[in-house]
């Protein structure tokens, strides 16, 4: 470890805390319905949209109503991407000549892309037109993490809202999302991108001659303006097959920390927008330091085990770090910092081969997921999954005091902790339950690059990802098979809806409460030892959960190694 690298992440983290704020002020402005300086440029555009669909945008819905027009419209987008990508050979936009993805490589990338998974078993591009990247991916990168913050915005007026029956209007929410944060964002974004070297063309390829004299074709498309949303939206579905770590969609340091701040940037925000929305924002600082203290113990464990280097190759005399798979132009420190920071969001982008980080620094990532990726988490998906766990957590705590939980003005009940319990369980029931399958049928046991540890560790590593609707990969798994197009697509479906209609309806719960005023006997929710607790309360579920799967994976995968045993 270095100073330098020390001094990035310490940066980074900085960086972070310092865009909490004024990225929290405008998500609350959206929350409210209150109209921004763009709404007078947006706000005809906006209209429009209500005018087209129908929609009247000030009438309420319930929970129930919310998460069915929630279904619907994810339902179609899905649709949609599958038949975008099944006619790709017949559509325009196809300067590479591409035929129609397989029905099971279509199903899988749909889903993939609606869930804001963003998992990819292909190599966009060797197999993607322009048009599939664009109308069938990237439209669908603005939209779903639009769902995530909006089903975000529907469980802060739950524990906002004073008995009402009504959480805001899918609709509405959806549209003022994606106009007034994500599209004004990533217009900036592309464009700073495109100045430092990314690509943004509707060419396929161009010819260029090496300094041998031989010819390479070297491809090319709309990249900039997919990578934009891809990061901010907390997507992580590359252009290119080596995602970040291409130079044409990541080329530079300056874009690499940009990219990383960027993942976290509205997750961040989104926990001072509920401590605003709740009328107390020490409750978005506690949920923040609870985040930054899971986040701080990953980085130092991966970017530790990464610069401490591989055993195996120590005990031939090759000392160092792990450099194996990792980008020179951003060496160990960058590496792992991306690392931590793609799975701590939602986001699956990756600068460097997951599979080829030691056993415990991969370890960190794989962790992260199986958490459900609340460490800072992804956009939307992260602060609800955050406060899930906290309403478990006051639910302990009212153990403790002896004493109905309440959390920022509402009693945590038995409705609310089955539901947090449900949505909390769903994530490690299809890992493990998905893992185990794969583990001994022999179209799972095809997958694996790797035997022993590392190979369940490659298998454990998919089906994490895709129900924790991450989309990174160990890489080291051949998944472009029917077998896990079929199962990666059902967890990620799985893991990303079982998970927001508990959640909606703990909202419609708890907006039908009245408020109640906190008294000497209430438990402290924004102090260190709430902080203290909810880590714990996450740690312990997670430990308890994952600890045996992780002890056949990564941790034994770093006992054989350091006692010399290779596979």
């Amino acid at each position: 470890m270095t100073v330098a690298g020390w001094s990035l992440i310490l940066l980074f983290i900085a960086v972070t805390i310092a865009l909490a704020k004024p990225m929290g002020i405008w998500l609350f402005a959206l929350y409210e319905g209150r109209a921004t300086p763009l709404h007078r440029v947006l706000g005809p555009v906006e209209r429009g949209f209500y005018r087209l669909a129908g929609i009247d945008p000030n009438e309420e819905q319930g929970w129930r109503r919310y998460a069915l027009h929630m279904l619907l419209f994810n339902v179609a987008l899905l649709l949609f991407t599958y038949a975008v990508l099944r006619m790709q050979g017949v559509l325009p936009g196809n300067p590479q000549g591409f035929g129609a993805v397989g029905a099971d490589g279509a199903f899988n990338t749909a889903v993939s892309f609606t869930t804001n998974t963003n998992w990819q078993w292909y190599s966009g591009e060797t197999t993607l037109s322009n048009l599939s990247q664009m109308l069938g991916l990237t439209i669908q990168n603005f939209l779903s993490a639009a769902t995530g913050v909006a089903i975000a915005f529907a469980l802060f007026r739950g524990f906002a809202r004073r008995e009402m029956k009504t959480i805001g209007n899918f609709w509405a929410d959806v549209t003022r999302v994606t106009l007034y944060l994500l599209l004004p964002i990533c217009i900036v974004y592309a464009i700073f991108l495109i100045s430092s070297g990314v690509p943004q063309t509707l060419a396929g390829s161009i010819d260029a001659t090496t300094l041998e004299g031989a010819k390479q074709t070297i491809a090319l498309g709309p990249v900039a303006s997919q990578e934009a949303i891809k990061m901010l939206g907390t997507n992580g579905g590359g252009f290119f097959n080596a995602n970040s770590a291409h130079p044409f969609e990541n080329p530079t340091a300056l874009t690499n920390l940009v990219q990383m701040l960027s993942i976290f940037s509205i997750g961040v925000g989104l926990t001072w927008c509920f401590g605003k929305a709740v009328g107390d924002t020490r409750q978005g600082w506690a949920i923040l330091a609870a985040m930054g203290v899971l986040f701080v113990a990953g980085v130092t464990v991966a970017y530790w085990q990464e610069a401490t280097g591989n055993p195996a190759l120590h005990q031939l005399g090759v000392m160092g770090g792990n450099m194996e798979g990792k980008e020179v132009r951003f060496g160990i420190a960058a590496s792992a910092l991306f690392a931590v920071v793609t799975t701590a969001a939602s986001c699956g982008a990756v600068n460097a081969m997951h599979d080829s980080f030691t056993a415990l620094g991969g370890m960190i990532p794989l962790f992260n997921m199986q958490l459900g990726e609340i460490v800072v988490g992804g956009v939307g998906a992260g602060i609800y999954g955050f406060l899930l766990f906290a309403i478990l957590a006051v639910f302990v705590a009212g153990l403790m005091v002896g004493r109905t939980p309440e959390y920022v003005g509402k009693k945590i009940e038995a409705r609310e902790v089955k539901l947090a319990v449900l949505a909390i369980a769903i994530l490690p029931l299809v890992i493990l339950g998905f893992t185990a399958i794969a583990s001994v049928l022999p179209a799972g046991l095809a997958g694996p690059l790797n035997k022993g540890p590392h190979g369940f560790s490659e298998i454990l590593y998919a089906f994490t990802s895709g129900a924790g609707n991450n989309g990174s990969a160990f890489a080291g798994l051949s998944a472009g098979t029917p077998f896990y197009n079929g199962m990666l697509g059902v967890a990620m479906w799985l893991g990303r809806f079982f998970v927001i209609i508990p959640a909606l309806a703990i909202a419609g719960s708890l907006a039908a409460k009245r408020h109640v005023p906190a008294t000497s006997g209430s438990f402290p929710t924004t102090g260190g030892l709430w902080v203290g607790l909810l880590v714990g309360v996450i740690l312990i579920l997670g430990g308890l959960t994952f600890l045996p799967s992780l002890a056949l994976g990564p941790i034994a995968d770093h006992l054989a190694v350091t006692s010399g045993q290779l596979f």
